[in-house]
């Protein structure tokens, strides 16, 4: 296979996926809690992908349509994909999914999101009754925080660099 024909330079790490039980509890949790913005919608044979990022990251299209957020989606970084499976929302016997964090199916960690004043974020977050993992007054790493969504996903929380 030739290198030739490419340009490493110009990749972007796009999106990562999520598997969520219920969209009606994980979407507006991601719109409320962290501030993202679902721009698009895509049902399959048995389940829906959700598109959700930061407004910023469209640049001049940050106010336009969703379909306009959606022609430019791959030539954009931090994109999150919630996929749900359809009938998990309702199925009693549903034990959610493994995040990663815990046996069985450790591997996968936790997504990462910046944000301009941690000790705000983390008021902001308690106000909003988020659950966390670790706070940043809590073990050595003073200048983190981990938060829980509703399928019990880490995400850590980080001041942005000024």
């Amino acid at each position: 296979m030739s290198s030739s024909a490419t340009n490493t330079a110009t990749y972007k790490f796009n999106h990562t996926m999520l598997r969520i039980k219920d969209p009606k509890v994980s979407i507006p949790w991601y719109e409320k809690v962290l501030g993202m913005q679902k721009f698009k919608e895509s049902p399959g044979g048995d389940f829906t992908n959700y598109f959700l990022a930061f407004p910023a990251g469209f640049g001049d299209k940050a106010n336009a349509s969703d379909d306009e957020k959606a022609s430019v989606q791959l030539n954009r970084e931090g994109v999150l994909e919630l996929c749900h499976n359809w009938g998990t929302e309702s199925d009693p016997n549903f034990k959610g999914y493994a995040s990663g964090n815990e046996e069985p199916g450790r591997g996968f960690g936790h997504i990462a999101v910046t944000v301009d004043n941690l000790e705000a974020a983390v008021k902001r977050f308690d106000e909003l009754g988020v659950k966390f993992k670790k706070r940043p007054e809590e073990g050595k790493m003073r200048h983190i925080a981990f938060i829980y969504d509703p399928d019990g996903y880490w995400i850590e929380i980080l001041a942005q660099q000024k």
